[in-house]
């Protein structure tokens, strides 16, 4: 199947919906809103509301892209889901402690523990 996003890949593995970010700085305005439609896109016909963002590819993120990621975790806990963050490098790791985004946003190391914390696999 061929990728239809610039900035995103998406697969649907087993109850989640599996987002890698493809580009390596999360910098810009324009890159963020375009991700931003680009998840809302792919939310918008997601089967779950569970989903794993997964930042394997990902070197810096801007404080602008901190606020989408905290947007899209609040639209899938209205929709009685949740976000959950795999292979998050320790630069933007620190970032997220530092703002205390790691109290609110879930960040793990693979995809089995993301699913387990998803969708209560345990």
């Amino acid at each position: 199947m061929t990728n239809q996003w610039n900035h995103i890949q998406v697969s649907h593995e087993g109850g989640i919906v599996l987002v890698c970010l493809l580009d390596k700085h999360i910098l810009d305005e324009l890159t963020i809103r375009e991700i931003g439609e680009e998840l809302d896109q792919v939310l918008a016909d997601a089967p779950s509301p569970h989903v794993v963002l997964d930042f394997s590819d990902v070197e810096h993120l801007s404080s602008s892209a901190l606020g989408m990621l905290i947007t899209l975790n609040s639209r899938l806990q209205d929709r009685d889901g949740g976000l959950c963050l795999v292979n998050v490098g320790e630069p933007i790791g620190e970032v997220f402690r530092i703002t205390r985004l790691d109290r609110v946003l879930s960040s793990v190391s693979d995809l089995a523990e993301a699913r387990a914390i998803l969708l209560g696999d345990e």
